[in-house]
């Protein structure tokens, strides 16, 4: 058998010419696999190219090209090639670069030349096509007597002419921004949508048309259009605004030229003063709450670092210095009272999330100094208090830090505690609010335990106004709760906390009251839940978990973090450090207090919880709140979410039903966005669904590639061995699939991390990386890793074959067995790496378990396939009669190992190793 990669190199080029394309393909791929030498592989992908050319295999063929390329950018064969392939594909802007190109080099090149006037008919042809569908598209949009109907069709086919390139070129280049400026000004709600979706097109990816459209249409329009009371025209005001800010900051990255590749001033410009016009909107009266909601929105999504390790927080510190003045005017307002901007429920949460986001990413005292000093309350008139105490509840809700220091200020907490008392229902709601907000930070809880519990068992008890009273309610339940999941530390008499519980389901499930007073009633309960005896409770009560389910798919989206609490409580997901038995000892000897767990906090009880969840539909909950685009979902409220669906799919039964509700997919978005410890957890989950869930059926289409990344972020120290030994089955899992997830898995960089988990000291660790690797190695890189001479990755494979954990045992094997299957030459090491291969080969051949029996056979029969002197060395031992035994075998459950065991027999008798005696019977035929 030829093992040289240039031999096989001009047999398949020698078959190419003969038509035996399918040979010549094969010739190619084995000499890809046997090559390390970078100049030849990349003539071995070109011509592998050009036989999927032949073959009609085009995506390929533009791979192979592709890789010939990277490698010399200068071979015009491969780029002739990648230009055949991408014109066959459709993508005839990109066939037409490379045309060009080879036609540059080459001008007298016949095929070249007649590729390039091919494709310049057809993209003038559909140049036309375009031309003349936008052309009638406008003319139907210009003609106001045009039926109302015709014109709507004709704007949604605007929009989906501008999702191809060619198709926004052509309408950008025949003034169609200024046809879109009629359309954006008129007041017809379909058409303006129609018209900011094919902004959308226009701007996705391309820098210059971004900042022309931006330029010509202004952002006084833009923000006119995003503030308008129509909530759907909002928000698609804000996804263009947002699409738009995407493109100018990709352009700002050296490495990302766009769609356009033009060489443009940098956008710096245009980026602060689409900025600035987002902070002016914030105070501004024509702005509707849902556009100022989006607004903020667009803040936070744009302004803070998107990484720590960027040392650039300039953005952050100009929007502090601009806008922190605006954003705390909005923040302070009391609808009910105050002359101000247009609130939704919504607007304080996303104000708190705004100024959490800005104080996190200042990076010194100095800067932090200076935010605190940006904000005084000014007069001493009702209404300036009701906006001091407002101002003083939104920051406790996002940089508490700042929102302490402000509520230490002169007056502020004696004002709250005086309006609590007030007649007035706006000033109590105000001042009870900013109470409860106040009483989870551990600084004020000493003092509102000791000054306002018993105002706020009076309010409980003595309002006549339920919304009042559902908050009094929220402000015990968190004192209540003080001793969190200890069920030594009651703060409340027995039975308190259930009657509390009791009431806060009881307003969830009224219908009658305002969805702000139940959202109350869900925090109550979030707190509550800590206790055991709540969560039975609650998970018991269907009613109240469908109305916590609604709320949850509402418009309210800061009820989002009281449902995930809520769910973290139920499920027990929260971390629970199990203190050493030893220092309890101590603790009670010492007389310490010693945390208690309740009985009902025990495993079968958790697991009856979860059962009731997933029947009462709480996955469809969690897959609709990880949907929600608002600020309320923070990184912290997406890691309850993470940890409620690991929880959930801790039991393997439970898995397929979290996947049909859309669990899978709605997993993968929170190992990007969340803490850390979020990003951990729901890479864990997607690891349990890919380990016993089939993961194309999981996460179909190209979703499953996204799967991979996660994964292999759990090959780390910092995850737990659990964390490890899962991410490791489910690659094992994908590495099984496709030559594609194998690839995406070596790209990911996984294959040292893999190699390092076969040293763990762990059984099951170790096997299950050393499977991992029994999978990757159908991979043509991996397999090249076992040719290094200066690596002991091949002697560890062949000692793990004579381990006593059979599991480690059928996966070093396999990854044996399929090694000296595809590379002969690793067949010729083995002696050298262990002077036991001998006895351990045969000890395969021997064992009980009949996997380990076919493995070994095949791994003989490969070593005397690559080799005759191999096959010598294993006809002169005990592997002859052992072979000589499995072939007469009767069993028909070992059809594969009888075939595999005759065929090495067969082969000896072929070199003249062995003869065939008239009994039957083989015996050496060596001196």
């Amino acid at each position: 058998m030829t093992q040289d990669p240039s031999a096989l190199r001009e047999e398949g080029n020698n078959l190419f010419k003969s038509g035996d394309v399918q040979g010549a393909l094969s010739c190619y791929t084995k000499a890809l696999k046997l090559s390390d030498n970078d100049s030849e592989n990349a003539v071995l992908f070109r011509n592998r190219s050009a036989c999927y050319l032949k073959l009609e295999e085009y995506s390929k063929a533009e791979a192979d090209a592709t890789k010939a390329l990277d490698t010399d950018q200068g071979d015009i064969k491969a780029r002739f090639r990648r230009a055949q392939a991408l014109h066959k594909l459709g993508r005839l802007d990109q066939a037409f670069l490379d045309a060009q190109k080879c036609a540059q080099l080459e001008p007298k090149n016949k095929a070249f030349q007649e590729l390039l006037r091919q494709l310049s008919v057809q993209i003038q042809q559909k140049v036309i096509d375009h031309y003349s569908r936008v052309q009638q598209m406008f003319k139907l949009l210009l003609d106001t007597s045009a039926q109302e109907s015709d014109r709507l069709k004709a704007a949604q086919n605007l929009v989906v002419l501008s999702r191809e390139d060619a198709g926004a070129e052509q309408i950008f280049r025949n003034d169609g921004v200024k046809l879109l400026q009629n359309l954006l000004d008129s007041r017809q709600e379909d058409i303006v949508l129609s018209a900011l979706r094919t902004l959308v097109g226009l701007c996705t990816g391309h820098q210059s048309r971004t900042m022309a459209i931006v330029n010509e249409l202004g952002m006084d329009r833009l923000c006119g259009v995003m503030g308008s009371g129509a909530s759907a025209v909002s928000l698609a005001a804000c996804h263009l605004l947002q699409v738009m800010f995407e493109a100018l900051t990709e352009g700002m990255k050296k490495d990302f030229r766009g769609k356009d590749e033009a060489i443009l001033p940098e956008p710096s410009r245009e980026l602060r003063s689409m900025l600035r016009h987002l902070i002016d909107m914030l105070p501004a009266s024509s702005v509707s709450g849902p556009g100022r909601d989006s607004a903020i929105n667009l803040l936070v999504k744009q302004v803070p670092r998107k990484s720590q390790k960027n040392p650039d927080n300039s953005l952050t510190l100009w929007v502090i210095d601009n806008g922190i003045k605006k954003i705390l005017e909005v923040s302070g307002t009391v609808p009910e009272i105050t002359d101000g901007p247009t609130l939704t429920d919504n607007t304080p949460m996303n104000c708190a999330v705004l100024l959490n986001k800005l104080y996190d990413d200042l990076k010194s005292d100095k800067e932090r100094e200076n935010f605190n000093k940006l904000h005084h309350f000014e007069g001493s008139g009702l209404e300036n208090k009701l906006r001091a105490i407002q101002t003083v509840s939104v920051l406790l809700q996002g940089p508490s830090d700042v929102g302490n220091r402000t509520l230490e200020m002169s007056g502020i907490m004696e004002a709250v505690i005086s309006l609590c008392a007030s007649e007035n229902i706006t000033h109590q709601q105000v001042a009870v609010e900013t109470l409860i907000h106040a009483a989870g930070k551990a600084k004020r809880a000493s003092f509102i335990t000791a000054n306002g519990v018993a105002l706020l068992k009076d309010l409980y008890k003595k309002s006549e106004n339920e919304q009042i009273r559902v908050r009094a309610l929220v402000g015990l339940c968190k004192l209540g709760s003080a001793g969190g999941t200890d069920f030594s530390m009651k703060q409340f008499a027995e039975g308190s906390t259930l009657k509390l519980a009791k009431q806060c389901r009881k307003w969830l499930c009224n219908d009658s009251l305002p969805q702000t007073s139940r959202r109350w009633a869900i925090e109550g309960l979030a707190y509550l839940t800590f206790d055991a005896d709540v969560k039975e409770d609650l998970v018991g009560d269907k009613n109240a978990l469908q109305a916590m389910f609604q709320l949850a798919k509402s418009e309210d989206k800061t009820v989002l973090f009281a449902i995930g609490s809520t769910l973290v409580n139920c499920t027990n997901s929260y971390e629970v450090e199990k203190p050493d038995p030893q220092l309890v000892e101590l603790a009670k000897y010492a007389k310490q207090h010693v945390p208690e767990e309740h009985p009902k906090d025990a495993k079968s009880f958790v697991e009856k919880r979860l059962v009731k969840l997933l029947e009462a539909g709480v996955v469809s909950a969690l897959v609709c709140m990880v949907k929600q685009e608002s600020p309320a979902l923070t990184e912290t409220c997406r890691e309850c979410i993470a940890r409620v669906f690991l929880a959930l799919v801790e039991r393997q039964e439970d898995r397929g039903t979290v996947v049909a509700q859309g669990g899978g997919k709605a997993l993968l978005p929170l190992v990007s966005d969340s803490t850390d410890v979020g990003k951990i957890k729901a890479a864990q989950a997607l690891a349990k669904i890919t380990i016993t869930s089939n993961p194309e059926i999981a996460f179909p289409g190209e979703r499953v590639y996204e799967v991979v990344r996660p994964l292999v972020s759990l090959l780390a120290l910092e995850c737990s061995l659990l964390q490890n030994f899962e991410a490791l089955m489910a690659l094992t899992n994908l590495a099984g699939i496709s030559d594609r997830l194998r690839q995406k898995i070596i790209k990911e960089k996984a294959v040292p991390k893999i190699e390092g988990y076969m040293f763990e000291e762990h059984d099951l660790v170790r096997a299950a990386a050393t499977e991992c690797m029994c999978n990757l190695v159908l991979s043509p890189e991996v397999q090249k890793l076992y040719l290094a001479t200066d690596s002991d990755r091949l002697k560890l494979l062949v000692l793990y074959c004579g381990e006593d954990d059979e599991r480690l045992r059928k996966a070093a094997a396999g990854t044996l067995a399929v090694l000296t299957g595809e590379m002969p030459e690793v067949c010729a090491r083995i002696p050298d790496v262990t002077s036991h291969w001998l006895e351990i080969l045969q000890a395969l051949l021997l064992s009980e378990s009949q996997d380990l029996r076919h493995r070994g056979v095949v791994i003989t029969l490969n070593m005397m396939q690559a080799d005759r002197s191999l096959a010598e060395k294993l006809m002169e031992s005990e592997a002859l009669e052992i072979l000589s035994v499995l072939a007469k075998t009767a069993d028909a459950n070992q059809a594969s190992v009888i075939k595999a065991s005759q065929h090495c027999l067969d082969l000896a008798m072929e070199y003249g190793l062995i003869r065939n005696n008239e009994g039957g019977a083989n015996e050496s035929s060596a001196p």
